[in-house]
């Protein structure tokens, strides 16, 4: 059964009247309504369209948070073969908010590493809802060094509201865990390339989006903190959200233009959520695409490509 956001109710209702209709004709064999159950699909998927070309900020955020987007998980299960998961910081524990390990994608030996949200109440749980703990970020730098001396790409997925926050998980060193991954990220010999899959959030997504090549599914959000933060910092009232959400200009698009994201991935209509297949096999194709743009290129050239798209972060709005 589809989940609807606030903003999908009229929605809800054309497509509900429809289902009604056929849902009638199964019980009576005789009801003729494939015609007006036809014309209101042909209404839903015209507001749909009108729906999702113009979001807003916050209504991106909403899309980007849908429960039933596909998860770092399910790109794993569709793109990659022979994955084999890695597990625990060999310091302290496993952090199933993050899972990685050695795979295959269309042949091609890789890392890959992302967050995981987990999709039902006992797996988000388990999962910590995709907020990684110190422990989480250790298994990654571990993961990335791997790679590193393999000489394997490493391919990451981010999907994270950010990094846990709790009491234990800033004893055992949060905020240090994160810069080392992010410097992880730098320093790497290889090609790393990352998607944000649903959201990006704050260090946490840093700690893995410090890469060569930074692409967004096109309803995807990244943003230092969340529009809730944001609005209580800011304004100290939750009621300004909306207003947050544009002003930390947090799309994939707002992002291109800042020369954050590098590549935009369409994403089927209605969001990834509503097919997550096709979603899944645009991705693919987006993350082959871009390591084939580093077949043969040294080590040296990589790093000093990457430097140089960090320390050229921002200039564009000096410019202006």
């Amino acid at each position: 059964m589809t989940q609807y956001l606030e903003f999908e109710k009229p929605l809800a209702e054309i497509e509900g009247k429809a289902e009604e209709l056929r849902a009638m004709a199964r019980e009576n064999e005789e009801m003729d309504i494939e015609k007006e159950a036809a014309a209101l699909d042909r209404k839903a998927a015209d507001l749909l369209k009108q729906l999702y070309s113009g979001l807003t900020p916050w209504r991106k955020c909403l899309v980007a948070r849908h429960p039933e987007r596909p998860h770092c998980k399910d790109y794993i299960e569709a793109l990659f073969d022979e994955f084999t998961p890695l597990a625990g910081d060999r310091n302290f524990a496993d952090d199933h908010a993050v899972m990685g390990g050695l795979a295959r994608l269309d042949g091609r030996p890789v890392m890959v590493i992302g967050h995981e949200k987990g999709n039902d109440t006992k797996s988000r749980i388990a999962r910590n809802f995709g907020m990684a703990r110190p422990e989480g970020y250790r298994k990654a730098i571990r993961l990335m060094r791997m790679a590193d001396r393999f000489g394997l790409p490493v391919i990451t997925l981010v999907d994270t509201p950010g990094a846990y926050p709790g009491k234990g998980a800033e004893e055992r060193g949060q905020s240090e865990a994160i810069a080392r991954s992010t410097e992880a990220c730098l320093d790497l010999k290889v090609p790393i390339i990352s998607v944000v899959i649903g959201e990006g959030g704050s260090g946490g997504a840093v700690a893995f989006a410090t890469a060569d090549r930074v692409a967004m599914l096109e309803h995807s959000v990244y943003s230092v903190i969340s529009p809730e933060g944001c609005a209580s910092i800011l304004w100290k009232d939750a009621g300004k959200t909306q207003e947050a959400a544009a002003a930390l200009r947090l799309t994939a698009q707002n992002l291109k233009e800042l020369g954050v994201c590098d590549r935009i991935i369409p994403e089927p209509a209605g969001g990834a959520h509503r097919d997550a297949a096709a979603a899944i096999k645009s991705v693919g194709t987006a993350i082959n695409e871009l390591l084939t743009s580093f077949d043969g290129m040294k080590p040296a050239k990589i790093m000093a490509g990457r430097r140089k798209k960090y320390l050229d972060l921002g200039k564009k709005g000096l410019a202006a």
